[in-house]
């Protein structure tokens, strides 16, 4: 199934989520954790070729999730993976690259739209039911 990688601030809020994706049947040992987006990045470059998943808050120290949605498509970018202009949202529209869920109390329509550019494949607004999560999982092929 390949590992997820959740990066939250919130300890509280990352068991929440690893706990869900365990109910829903993701293998625990394949739960990949990071308080911030730095240590998400890191994690993300470690584990490239086994993530299939990125969870992310957007309000985070050191690096929120924003940004890291941001770094992690441009070296999508970089590799090949993803191209450029009008056919970086083609490529993620059409599920290249790694998927990106935010996560976040950030509901607002503007912040929506600003994720869905930076290359965010899925939406999630706290709080959110177990139900919800994996229906976003589900629309993502990923479950």
């Amino acid at each position: 199934m390949g590992k997820i990688l959740v990066v939250e601030d919130s300890s509280t809020m990352r068991r929440i989520i690893k706990n869900t994706l365990v109910k829903i049947g993701f293998n625990k040992d394949d739960i990949l954790e990071a308080e911030d987006g730095v240590k998400g990045w890191e994690l993300y470059r470690k584990y490239k070729d086994e993530i299939k998943a990125v969870l992310t808050d957007w309000n985070m120290p050191n690096m929120n999730g924003l940004e890291l949605v941001k770094k992690i498509r441009a070296f999508e970018q970089q590799q090949g993976i993803l191209g450029k202009g009008p056919q970086f949202m083609k490529d993620i529209k059409s599920g290249k690259g790694v998927k990106i869920v935010m996560i976040t109390t950030e509901g607002g329509k503007d912040s929506v739209i600003e994720a869905l550019k930076a290359g965010v494949n899925n939406y999630v607004v706290k709080p959110f039911t177990p139900q919800s999560l994996k229906e976003k999982l589900s629309q993502m092929k990923l479950i």
